[in-house]
């Protein structure tokens, strides 16, 4: 069998996976509705949301610590094993608190999903080869924001609200089987000498616990000036600085500070970072704003985001193909800035008289921008790293989409619940719209200037396990520059 097909039946595996997380929580977030008619408890809806979002982000970066130590494969199946029983759980709850509790399951499987599967990519295609299989991994993102709202509603509406989570069983399993078939071995060569660094793991949760919970519950369940806002703030702060000092003096760092010496580490995270707050801002309230303002059906609501993320797909895949081809990247991410900047600025723009067909030509040059920053950006921060570090690379640029995603649904539904507080009419709507969408262009120009810093280091040709250490023999007749720290 070619190396190329093999490759692609491997990473086909790892997709299945990546989808299965993305899926759940646009399903969920579908059936909440029939599942606090079911079990009640609807004050603490929310919970249900922020244990799974919390869970999910603190866990990340864990399991790409762990995948580098002990082996990505092993580790990455675990992973899947923990969500499916987290899923199960879920689906059979008998109330409020059990599945809140269940969901904090399901969430720490997920956070392995996410991290160690961009990793797994990391360690079967070498970077300059990496755009090749860009469109995989888009098009399964597109697929699990559109199709989720679509197959939660179907499911819920027909089996229940318990198969929004049954579902991820069959799903599940046949990514386990494929990825303990398809997926190559790996084994560490320093797994003797492994030290868990606990100390910084509890750190790591109590300031990401601190911060998820603060821009959660900031201006919707307290106001941000409140005790309970500034506490949080202040226990992140300090439990972040706590945590910096402990990374420098442990062995083995769950985030080891030499990652985030390469300049382009810390440029991909800023970027990551953005795109979380424009993504997931954009695929909540664009929606709403077409529902609302435009009067399409809530029942088609996965496809109104179609002009948003088929031409991430697209562009994914384009410009993974030319960087393959070349070798060259840093004008990606940079044309990324310039279209997230200028369609969210478009999107900023419309009112009641904006036309859907207008509307979905703003949504599409925002996509571009998503797209040309989706793959490209992780492909970035692999390719500044030894190849020991990988799993912290990915998992690392995973956890700041996943922050970026809970700070920007904090302050854009402390904007929009600002504009509508004197009723939710359709100008109240557009000027909450007018608000996110300025905001996310603020956050697409930052993105941009994180893009013009990026120094672009000639991406690795081969397998990245073979990539000569900067420390050891160069065995080729080339060596391979490093990132600059």
């Amino acid at each position: 069998m070619p190396e190329s097909v093999s490759v692609r039946w491997a990473m086909l595996g790892v997709m299945l996976a990546m989808l299965l997380s993305m899926l759940d929580n646009n399903i969920v977030g579908t059936s909440m509705p029939t599942i606090v008619r079911d079990l009640g408890g609807a004050a603490h809806l929310s919970w249900v949301v922020i244990a799974y979002t919390l869970t999910t982000a603190v866990s990340t970066p864990v399991w790409g610590k762990l995948g580098d130590l002990y082996s990505r494969k092993r580790v990455f199946l675990i992973s899947i094993g923990v969500f499916l029983a987290g899923s199960v759980l879920s689906g059979a709850a008998q109330d409020m608190g059990q599945l809140i509790g269940f969901r904090v399951v399901q969430g720490l499987g997920a956070g392995g999903l996410g991290g160690l599967a961009f990793a797994l990519i990391g360690s079967l295609v070498p970077p300059r080869e990496r755009g090749r299989y860009q469109g995989m991994t888009a098009a399964v993102m597109a697929l699990g924001t559109i199709g989720g709202p679509l197959v939660g509603g179907l499911v819920t509406g027909h089996l229940g609200w318990r198969w929004a989570f049954y579902l991820n069983l069959p799903l599940g399993l046949i990514a386990f089987v494929w990825c303990l078939l398809m997926l190559p071995a790996d084994r560490p060569a320093d797994r003797a000498r492994v030290r868990i660094d606990w100390p910084g793991i509890a750190l790591l949760t109590l300031t990401i616990s601190a911060v998820v919970l603060a821009t959660t519950w900031g201006g919707v369940q307290y106001a941000w000036g409140s005790w309970q806002v500034v506490g949080l703030m202040a226990v992140a702060v300090a439990a972040g600085a706590a945590f910096v000092l402990v990374q420098r003096r442990v062995p083995e760092p769950v985030l080891p500070p030499r990652v985030f010496a390469h300049r382009n580490v810390g440029l991909a995270s800023v970027m990551m970072f953005a795109l979380g707050v424009v993504m997931f801002g954009a695929s909540l309230y664009l929606p709403l704003f077409q529902q609302t303002v435009q009067h399409t059906s809530v029942t088609s609501s996965g496809l109104l985001l179609l002009p948003l993320m088929a031409p991430v797909v697209l562009v994914s895949q384009i410009g993974g193909r030319v960087m393959s081809r070349t070798g060259r990247y840093k004008i990606f991410p940079v044309l990324g800035g310039v279209f997230l900047t200028v369609g969210t600025l478009l999107l900023a723009t419309m009112d009641t008289h904006t036309s859907r067909t207008t509307a979905s030509l703003f949504m599409a040059v925002t996509g571009i921008g998503m797209g040309f920053f989706t793959q490209m950006v992780l492909t970035i921060a692999q390719n500044s790293v030894e190849p020991k570090d990988l799993g912290v690379a990915s998992s690392s640029g995973n956890l700041f989409r996943t922050i970026g995603a809970s700070v920007g649904l904090a302050v854009f539904g402390s904007l929009f619940n600002s504009a509508t507080a004197r009723g939710g009419s359709a100008e109240a709507v557009v000027s909450a719209t007018h608000r996110i969408f300025l905001v996310s262009a603020g956050v697409g120009l930052v993105a941009l200037i994180a893009a013009l810093a990026v120094i672009e280091v000639p991406l690795r040709p081969g397998p990245p396990a073979a990539t000569p250490s900067p420390r050891s023999p160069v065995t080729t007749s080339r060596a391979v520059p490093r990132a600059p720290r």
